[in-house]
């Protein structure tokens, strides 16, 4: 469950292989910051999982990113790669010794090496300063010759296996301007897998591609990464890629993990109304307790019996989310809500709503209702959430943050 995977226990943190990345209590700040970028940062990722993290611009998405690559040092917390300390408790270990993967959003791919020799750069096989100057005997300097011929064809041999792994073999002797954003990034992936890194960090690395290249390469990267066992970290501000790339998401706010668990669960089960609103992009109504039931800004009554958990009995006003795919329109004449736009998204419409007192709705539906048709409507589920909730939560737990949901 995802709740497990947020309170590591110190001792266990570092007997258990089964985790390939740990962070406990991570905190980072920059001078002339009064806030910290990163406040009391903790997860665990199972090994050969894919987590996404999603949040808001500046909410410490790329610093908590840099911070695992080794980029930054943790203020306070520690690091554990592989079930080894990498930051904190006195350890340091440089960003080359950590076995980290990177992929960055501009490719950073070398303009003046084809595509083979990007893909090898990081596999070079390096030269010790005593043999480079001359030093030692004929003997060992045939050794070391033979040595290095052998570790360049198995470099060679790797990159090759790489290149065929994202489908570019045919394409070792092209230099970077002369392929498509999706080709580079595919490079890009190809030499972040070369070393066979024990996880990859990816920074946004779809979000210069077009619509349809994305939606492809992002079932490409997922099919790969799950096909070399290679657990990785994508920070993303695309709500949808978070959901279908990865195994587990974090949301982020203000430095914290808002929410962590499956896309299933956070998405279904948003924790606290921030998450409900930045993943979802739900609708949200205030409700008042009447005598039989609940009511919605008079335009939607909720008895007592819809609801599958009842709320704290002293509860008097609460927010009602409702999905956009499950506010159902119904056409009446006589209704008080008025179809403003419609847009087409080929499977399905988009409706901006109007409501008599001014207020904003969204739903979506496969019927084509016409523009200034008036409609009343209908919940299919939604979820309560008390006003006075809290804004941030470090993990689901029975009786912290729940919301209540509506039949």
């Amino acid at each position: 469950m995802a709740e497990s995977l947020f309170s590591p226990s110190p001792t266990a943190a570092r007997e258990d292989p089964s985790y390939i990345l740990q962070l406990e209590g991570i905190s980072k700040g920059f001078p002339g910051q009064r806030q910290l970028v990163l406040r009391e940062v903790e997860f665990r990722l199972p090994q050969g999982d894919i987590l996404s993290i999603v949040g808001p611009s500046g909410c410490g998405k790329t610093t908590l990113l840099r911070t695992i690559a080794g980029f930054e040092q943790p203020d306070s917390g520690r690091i554990l790669l592989g079930g080894q300390v990498v930051a904190g408790e006195g350890q340091w270990i440089p960003p080359e010794r950590r076995g980290v993967g990177l992929v960055f959003q501009d490719f950073a791919l070398f303009p003046h090496l084809n595509v083979l020799a990007n893909v090898m750069f990081g596999l070079r096989p390096t030269t010790p300063f005593a043999s480079a100057a001359g030093g030692g005997n004929r003997s060992s300097s045939t050794e070391l010759r033979a040595e290095l011929r052998g570790a360049a064809q198995q470099a060679r041999e790797r990159a090759y296996e790489v290149l065929r792994l994202v489908g570019l073999e045919d394409y070792t002797h092209r230099y970077p301007h002369e392929l498509s954003g999706g080709q580079q990034q595919r490079v890009a992936l190809a030499r972040a897998l070369a070393p066979k890194p024990s996880l990859i960090l990816l920074d946004e690395p779809l979000s210069n591609l077009d619509v349809q290249v994305r939606y492809y390469l992002r079932e490409e990267i997922r099919k790969i990464l799950k096909q070399t066992q290679t657990s990785a970290i994508f920070v993303t501000h695309d709500q949808e890629e978070a959901l279908c790339l990865s195994d587990w998401v974090a949301v982020m706010r203000e430095g914290r993990i808002e929410q962590w668990g499956s896309p299933e669960e956070v998405y279904r089960e948003p924790a606290t109304r921030f998450v409900a609103e930045f993943i979802t992009q739900a609708n949200f109504l205030r409700c008042e307790r009447r005598e039989l039931g609940w009511q919605a800004e008079e335009l939607l009554h909720i008895p007592f019996q819809a609801l599958r958990d009842q709320p704290d009995p002293s509860l008097r006003c609460a927010e009602l989310m409702v999905r956009q795919e499950e506010l159902h329109l119904h056409p009446d004449p006589q209704g008080g809500i008025v179809i403003r736009d419609r847009q087409f998204l080929g499977r399905e419409y988009r409706y901006s709503l109007i409501t008599a007192a001014g207020k904003e709705l969204h739903a979506l539906a496969r019927e084509a209702l016409p523009v200034g048709a008036r409609v009343h409507i209908a919940v299919g589920q939604g979820r309560l959430f008390p006003l006075a909730e809290g804004s941030s939560v470090a993990e689901k737990e029975p009786n912290r943050a729940k919301s209540k949901s509506v039949a």
